[in-house]
């Protein structure tokens, strides 16, 4: 993965620039990968050094993560970079809400996976305490029953007395390289422990629900320094005494939104293992008909605020191939899969994705015929069929969702991002535009780590500026490309997002 570019400036000339090297781990719910970024006001050019893969373990207790794994591919892609040459910080970003309790140096445990049985315990106990109405009030965050504080209160007593701090991921990965123990601020807002509008830990809430408040690390923002190498550690993997690790927007969304080549007026579609929907604001929505809705007001990068909702994004694809691989017991050929999905002249049912029955591991197809069958809808009769289904179904849970998130902020939208993973699937893309009657802007692919670098290069001080002139770096560089609703093809963005 390569990519670069040159901004000639105001006179056709191009500028002169401070340019260095940041190292991004990008840890997602299937891989792990860390990239090597050279930037500067007039180049971004990066190179995957890393990928791991990120396969939960299901232990006698439930299923886990498995952060030795992680760790070990963390480890080989750093040192890969600093084989390479300098490198001036490094950044981390995962998925949300997962957590390792920790005493002293210690994790008490494999940090539990959010998709995990456990949680509807811990969603009990703390409506009994606190109302959702007033949890939204105060947290402003959707009902997830992994969300955090739910996955705390099903912790037993015993293990949450014994334990001195709580890491959420991204941070436990900076204290195993550094040593602070710190909780990154975007990220710290999935917890639900966080106020939605001073951004501070909530500590009346926290004291309400049982909590002990020692858990909560002290918090930072994106771009401060949280430490650097421990030394025998910098040693161990080549770095210069120089390097940093900084904080970035370490929720995987966070980084994604600032990767966005954000147009005025437009929506974002981050889209992976889950699809997440919004718009960026300034100030949070908590009325009744958000929470209602189920949407959700996340930390962003500079104090801006994601208004979104989680949708089941192509989880329910690739967990739908993956049966089909253990079926065959061979791989399948996912383009050639899409190809065969794009012919099918036969109008698709569509299906509700975000249905909780989709959210485990397991066989996809079966639950997907099941939905069908009680609903009284003819199972699809092919495997080209229920493809286009599930692609389908998450555009028009996408599109509804843009449409709401609209709505509920007052915000006129007339274009719509989708970054990601999904951003490749041109089927799903002008499905969305079609759905809503507006333009679709597909890519950059690597918005998470994009997002992850551009925030460390502005704390090294190899950009400079606010997110639009950091958007405005990634949309001359990175194009994307432009999908018409009732087009066939997409077309290159040749003067980024309009």
């Amino acid at each position: 993965m390569s990519t670069a570019g040159v901004d000639a400036g105001a006179h056709g000339r191009p500028h002169a620039a401070r340019a260095g090297t940041v190292a991004a781990v990008d840890l997602g719910a299937t891989s792990g990968r860390v990239i090597a970024a050279r930037v500067s006001s007039n180049e971004l050019s990066m190179r995957q050094l890393a990928r791991f893969p990120n396969d939960p373990v299901r232990l006698a207790d439930g299923l886990h993560w498995d952060l030795p794994g992680l760790y070990r591919g963390v480890l080989g892609g750093l040192r890969a970079a600093f084989a390479a040459g300098p490198v001036a910080s490094i950044g981390i970003d995962s998925w949300a809400v997962d957590y390792a309790l920790m005493r002293g140096e210690r994790m008490l445990g494999l940090p539990f996976h959010y998709r995990d049985e456990r949680t509807q315990a811990g969603v009990d106990a703390v409506h009994a305490r606190v109302p959702f109405a007033e949890l939204y009030r105060r947290n402003g965050l959707q009902f997830l029953p992994f969300n955090t504080l739910y996955q705390l209160a099903a912790e037993p007593t015993a293990l949450l007395e014994a334990a001195d701090t709580a890491l959420l991921i991204p941070d436990l990965i900076a204290f195993q390289l550094t040593g602070a123990r710190v909780a990154e601020r975007t990220n710290a807002s999935t917890t639900g422990l966080l106020g939605v509008r001073t951004g501070a830990w909530d500590e009346e809430l926290i004291a309400r629900l049982g909590i002990h408040r020692g858990l909560m690390p002290e918090l930072v923002d994106p771009g401060a320094e949280i430490g650097p190498l421990r030394a025998g550690l910098a040693a161990e993997l080549g770095a210069t005494a120089s390097t940093r690790v900084v904080a970035v927007g370490s929720h995987d969304t966070a980084s994604a939104v600032v990767g966005v080549p954000m147009s005025p007026g437009a929506a974002y579609i981050s889209c992976g293992t889950w699809g997440l929907v919004g718009v960026e604001l300034d100030a949070p929505v908590t009325s009744d008909a958000a929470r209602e809705a189920n949407f959700t007001n996340e930390g962003g990068v500079d104090g801006r605020i994601r208004f979104l909702r989680n949708v089941m994004g192509l989880w329910i694809l690739s967990e739908t191939v993956r049966q089909w691989e253990r079926e065959d017991g061979s791989p399948v050929d996912l383009p050639a899969l899409l190809a065969a999905a794009e012919a099918v002249t036969t109008s698709p049912a569509v299906f509700d994705v975000d249905d909780a029955r989709f959210m485990p591991p397991g066989d996809m197809p079966a639950r997907i015929a099941e939905w069908y069958r009680e609903h009284g809808v003819p199972v699809p009769a092919s495997r080209a069929e229920l493809a286009r289904s599930i692609v389908e179904s998450l555009a028009e849970a996408f599109a509804g969702t843009v449409r709401a998130a609209a709505e509920l902020s007052g915000t006129e939208v007339r274009t719509v991002h989708l970054v990601g993973g999904g951003s490749q699937n041109a089927l799903l893309c002008r499905a969305v535009a079609d759905r809503l009657g507006m333009p679709v802007l597909a890519g950059p692919v690597e918005a998470t780590a994009i997002g992850n670098v551009l925030v460390q290069a502005r704390a090294a001080g190899f950009l400079a500026g606010d997110l639009e002139t950091l958007r405005a770096l990634v949309a001359r560089i990175m194009p994307p490309v432009r999908y018409e609703p009732g087009g066939r093809a997409g077309a290159l963005c040749d003067t980024g997002p309009r």
